[in-house]
């Protein structure tokens, strides 16, 4: 039986689900637009270069999987091309009848009071968050429609190895409380915020792909329960023996740099996020597939140690 397993992108959220593939000893297809690697391939890990959007190339790599990963993180600036990717990979699935599993975020919500279920209707004002909306119901309708079978795994702000510089809690947090510098944050540290640790959210990708039960459904990851960013980042400088420092943009910042930047501008629609608390519910998925969370201090101390092995600053 053939137990290949396809994962699309390279980023952090797909690096992490590599790993929790290949401690089950399962081989695995690493698919991204260049086919190089940012990680020591070896005798069962391929890497390959394609057009996601091409459904032509994505039946060639996905021939023969027995799952494959959505997990493709581009730039703001090119979300744009969002859905087309989805449509290249629901065929590429289809053509290997293998269940397709969406690594997703909390953008589809938009400005919510209270803790984000899997029950909320799809309400963004965001140009971003229409698009992850748009993707994740082209998905479901495919599953729907017996296309290919689908699973949607959304998780929050994700921290953890190869987090770095796009990351809200990468290189300014971590990297930084190594280097004995501020932190820089964005908007009211004080407002609770959930973070998921992105190994939790592979090992939750990779367990919504080996569950009939999980198919046809959207899931909240496995995620600590949510603190202040400001709680966060004490937690880490204390992991990394420094005394906690930290800074924060607030959004009139934000607009000002948004005119010198693409991404800063990008970033400004998405500040709700960070000005009031942004909570996420994972009892859901906890409960039924029987997960629980790394504890945030050994997620913290895993991540830090990761960041000096790598020397990122």
């Amino acid at each position: 039986m053939n137990d290949l397993q396809v994962v699309f992108g390279t980023g952090p959220l797909a690096l992490a689900v590599m790993r929790a593939l290949r401690a089950q000893g399962k081989p695995v297809r690493m698919i991204n637009r260049s086919g190089r690697a940012r990680f020591a391939k070896d005798l069962d890990t391929q890497v390959g270069g394609i057009d996601a959007t091409d459904p032509r190339q994505t039946r060639e790599v996905c021939e023969g999987a027995a799952a494959v990963f959505h997990c493709i993180g581009l730039p703001y600036a090119e979300w744009q091309h969002l859905p087309a990717i989805a449509e290249g990979i629901i065929a590429g699935a289809a053509s290997a009848n293998a269940p397709l599993v969406y690594g997703d975020n909390l953008y589809m919500y938009g400005k919510v009071s209270s803790p984000m279920h899997e029950d909320l209707p799809d309400a963004a004002t965001t140009r971003k968050g229409r698009i992850r909306s748009a993707v994740a119901q082209r998905l479901l309708q495919a599953h729907r429609h017996g296309q290919t079978k689908v699973a949607i795994g959304r998780g929050a702000d994700f921290f953890g190895p190869h987090a770095t510089s796009n990351a809200v809690m990468g290189s300014r947090v971590f990297g930084r409380a190594l280097a004995g510098k501020p932190a820089q944050l964005l908007g009211n540290p004080d407002k609770l915020h959930t973070y998921t640790y992105v190994d939790d959210f592979a090992r939750a990708l990779v367990t919504l792909a080996q569950r009939d039960d999980a198919l046809g459904g959207i899931w909240h990851v496995p995620s600590a329960p949510a603190i202040s960013s400001r709680q966060f980042v004490e937690l880490v400088y204390r992991a990394a023996g420094r005394k906690p420092k930290l800074s924060a943009a607030p959004r009139l910042l934000v607009k000002v740099l948004g005119r010198f930047s693409a991404q800063m501008r990008e970033l400004e629609e998405m500040l709700y996020q960070f000005d009031a608390d942004f909570v996420m519910d994972s009892s859901r998925f906890e409960h039924t597939f029987d997960m629980r969370p790394t504890p945030l201090e050994d997620a913290i101390s895993a991540t830090l140690a990761w960041f000096r092995a790598q020397d990122v600053r």
